[in-house]
């Protein structure tokens, strides 16, 4: 990335800024501003996000918005009620409270001297879900949105529920909301003050896994927040953008097909991070690409409504590696989205494999998968890394009911969502499938390209919950993630069909036979034969941004993953270490606020390949902060396991000031299974 330390306009920062609310609480804020903007106003751009501006993001939040306010926009980073140095109490996602506060937040930017009253959103992941939200809420003084890595549908394509079954990212992501919302806010901006704040923040902390939990359908408590409930309400332009190797790709295309309003969906190669930070590569200009989006949507330029509909980056098939610091492939775009030019293949579930034509029912085939079917597929939200992306496939397609097309006579491209049709029964009231669509190259291996999960007990509608009937013939519908993936001549198309998917997904209480009645059941590709028209897009700019803040390592950084095997009880156990070394977390020291600052986080993923109730998901935060005689150190601990029944959630929070202990508190919850 090219650092910019020559911006068009100098910037004034503002470490730390009050914003009043209606009911007395005070929000958190830095700026950074265009020299000379009290007198001649400009356009607004606002993040909003519970991370902690003061040190949680400040390694990506200053290159980002010195970098908008070098160009003469005014950058906002605003920490949520509850989190950073905020007061308040953060109690979950998307309350009704966080986007009233949002929708407060922008009128008060939009009242500032040095702001025109146009006022943009950016955010990534929380904060491009709230960017949607509170877009929901029309405030006068949006203009535009931009969404990155995140969800118009909060049941569908989050962090807890993945077709109806519930993912482990549930608890993972739940463990690390637990502890970030026990953070203190920082004594140097709030003096005594800090203290109370703090004890009340540990005094309400609840496992907020907890919660996710009890709704395991799709219900009112998913619908809050989801845009999808009426996309006709967002009324501003929005761009969407998302990357292949992340967990939140799904609601790009269907915000490009779905809203009223303009909108331009953008999908590269990348894992859970802005695109100019991008990994795999290419990482492109985004930054560049946000302020042309926000000149046309705040400033009238024209720019950005030139732009087509749905970009993405057309994947080529690769062998598979531990990482790929570039993903081969190409940009293509389509003019509007579902677009004319994809059309589908069905290729048939035949006894031989996948074939075009079939003679109908053959013999029933089969298959009861492992528990630990799915250690290859990588983790449901990746950030790029050697530890998140999906490896060689053979091991987990040699755990499936696997069907192979013959090899390809010619290159074939796809780009959309792979639908897949199956006659089945199974032998278990509580079931769900696992599909995986892999490229097979000619000397065997098997690259991932695509996936998708299914509760059989739920309705298409994920409202209502029935068991299944063991060995009822039905046909059951799924779609695959979105995807644009070429397969090159000579390989071949591999569907891979399991009923365990660990660790991406909690296993069903019992193990679970299916039978897949072969001929009756397809796969549908979603076929974009290359297009001479892509070879003329507007290429990206290279990525830049300004000068990152100062950091210093006290500690060596480290993350590591390794699974452990047990041949003789068939126990796997899959653990994660990050920064945390006989639970001491790694330090840094941040020289601008003469903080130090220290996070780590260990993970600890267990299933026997023969007892789905052997599942055990564990984790461990520990976060230190410090300066000067001032210290303080959190820990939470979280434990999952199940019952054929029920979960069990056993959580521990720690608070200690310097060496005193000042909070503690644990919890041992049981939440019934209810088809999961």
């Amino acid at each position: 990335m090219r650092v910019v330390t020559s911006l068009p306009f100098r910037v004034v920062e503002i470490e730390h800024s009050w914003i009043p609310l209606a009911d007395g609480c005070r929000l958190a804020a830095r700026l950074w501003l265009p020299e000379g903007a009290e007198r001649e106003p400009v356009p607004a751009l606002l993040e909003y996000i519970p991370y902690g501006k003061r040190e949680g993001t400040r390694e990506r939040d200053e290159p980002m918005h010195r970098y908008f306010a070098g160009h003469g926009y005014a950058a906002v980073r605003v920490d949520l009620r509850g989190s950073g140095d905020s007061e308040g109490i953060l109690r979950d996602e998307y309350l009704e409270q966080e986007l009233r506060d949002g929708v407060e937040v922008i009128d008060w930017i939009a009242s500032r001297p040095w702001c025109t009253g146009a006022v943009g959103m950016i955010g990534k992941s929380w904060g491009g879900f709230n960017a949607l939200q509170i877009a929901e809420r029309r405030p006068p003084a949006l203009g535009g949105v931009i969404s990155v890595c995140a969800s118009d549908d909060r049941y569908a394509d989050d962090a807890h529920y993945m077709g109806g079954c519930l993912l482990l990212e549930n608890f993972r992501w739940g463990a690390t909301l637990f502890a970030l919302a026990a953070h203190p806010p920082d004594p140097a901006l709030l003096g005594e003050r800090w203290r109370p704040l703090w004890l009340a923040r540990l005094a309400a902390a609840e496992p907020f896994a907890l919660r996710w939990l009890e709704h395991p359908l799709r219900d009112e408590y998913w619908r809050h927040g989801s845009v999808a409930e009426d996309r006709s309400r967002i009324v501003c332009p929005v761009f969407a953008v998302g990357g292949w190797a992340d967990g939140y790709t799904n609601a790009v295309p269907r915000l490009v097909a779905g809203l009223a309003a303009p909108c331009r969906g953008l999908v590269g190669p990348w894992g859970h991070v802005y695109p100019h930070q991008g990994v795999p590569g290419p990482a492109i200009g985004f930054l560049q690409e946000a302020l042309r989006f926000f000149d046309h949507c705040l400033r009238g330029e024209r720019g950005a409504s030139d732009d087509p509909a749905y970009r993405v980056w057309m994947q080529e098939s690769v062998p598979p590696a531990d990482a790929h610091p570039r993903r081969a492939g190409r940009w293509v775009a389509e003019a509007g989205w579902p677009s004319p030019n994809v059309k589908p293949w069905r290729l048939f579930l035949d006894e031989d494999g996948l074939v075009e034509a079939t003679v109908g029912d053959g013999a029933p085939l089969r298959h009861r998968s492992r528990q630990a079917t799915g250690l290859t597929a990588g983790v449901w939200c990746g950030f790029g890394s050697a530890r998140d992306m999906p490896g060689d496939q053979r091991e987990d397609d040699a755990r499936s009911l696997c069907f192979d097309s013959p090899p390809l006579a010619g290159r074939l491209e796809i780009l959309g969502s792979p639908v897949l049709s199956l006659s089945l029964a199974v032998d278990r009231p509580v079931a769900f499938v696992a599909a995986r669509l892999t490229a097979v190259a000619p000397d065997g291996t098997s690259t991932l390209v695509t996936y998708g999960v299914r509760n059989l007990t739920h309705d298409d509608a994920h409202a209502t919950i029935r068991p299944v009937v063991p060995g009822e013939r039905r046909v059951v519908t799924l779609a695959l993630n979105d995807v644009a993936c070429a397969f090159p001549a000579g390989h071949r198309v591999r569907l891979a069909l399991a009923t365990s998917h660990w660790p991406v997904v909690w296993p069903s209480p019992e193990p679970v036979t299916l039978t897949l009645f072969a001929g009756a059941g397809w796969l549908e590709l979603p076929v974009r034969p290359p297009r001479p028209e892509d070879a003329a897009l507007r290429a990206f700019p290279e990525p830049e941004a300004a000068p990152a803040p100062a950091v210093v390592d006290l500690d060596s950084h480290r993350v590591e993953r390794r699974v452990e095997r047990n041949p003789e009880t068939g126990e796997v156990v899959i653990v994660t270490e990050h920064d945390l070394v006989d639970g001491r977390p790694s330090m840094s020291r941040i020289p601008a606020i003469d903080l130090q600052v220290g996070y780590g986080v260990r993970e600890r993923m267990r299933i026997r390949d023969d007892d789905p109730l052997a599942a055990l998901a564990e984790t461990e935060h520990v976060s230190v902060l410090g300066r000067g005689d001032w210290s303080v150190r959190v820990e939470t601990r979280q434990r999952i396991t199940a019952s054929a029944e029920s979960f069990r959630l056993e959580a521990e929070l720690r608070a200690c000031e310097g060496e005193r202990e000042v909070f503690a508190r644990r919890w041992d919850e049981r939440v019934p299974r209810r088809g999961v």
